[in-house]
């Protein structure tokens, strides 16, 4: 399987440049990517845990799920396509905001991102794909923000940040 490219930004978003992304999180270059919220009508997260094999973060848990877009895709578009390529559902979504962050891992790969959060809304079980997905559960923002605290071994880095973000968004917006 071809491995696929990132879209490589300046901090405008505008793009520079196309790399595979393995390279990508080798050289810790900024690229664009996207991380979407599936909240339910108890204001709770479906989170996902990871799937065992993957080359990095392996059985952590993080949100509903993120990727990278491909050229010429929209966010929304990319959200949707990789929203149901993971967890096996369709649902609309709205962007709510994007930042810029950095987060190393243990095996030397680094995301370098500029992050388009979007925020989705959904009551049923999610299919999941085991290939990429390998648990999921519905937790509530302030049970997910007192777990990160006693066990943050067990999220994802990049959710850790993406989180703090979305949950002050909300908090600021009242969404």
């Amino acid at each position: 399987m071809k491995e696929e490219n990132v879209i490589l930004v300046n901090e405008n978003d505008e793009q520079i440049g196309l790399m595979p992304k393995l390279e990508a999180h080798e050289k810790a270059v900024l690229h664009r990517a996207f991380s979407v919220f599936v909240l339910n009508s108890k204001n709770e997260i479906m989170l996902q845990q990871r799937a065992e094999h993957k080359y990095h973060s392996p059985l952590l848990w993080t949100n509903t799920c993120c990727s990278h877009q491909r050229e010429g895709e929209s966010n929304i578009e990319a959200g949707n396509r990789r929203l149901y390529e993971e967890m096996g559902y369709k649902t609309d979504l709205k962007e709510l905001f994007h930042f810029i962050y950095k987060a190393p891992f243990d095996n030397g790969l680094t995301e370098h991102e500029l992050d388009h959060v979007m925020i989705g809304y959904y009551e049923g079980s999610p299919l999941v794909d085991p290939e990429e997905v390998h648990d999921w559960k519905w937790m509530s923002i302030e049970a997910v923000q007192l777990d990160m605290i006693a066990r943050p071994k067990e999220y994802t880095v990049w959710f850790k940040i993406i989180f703090e973000e979305f949950y002050h968004f909300l908090e600021k917006h009242k969404v």
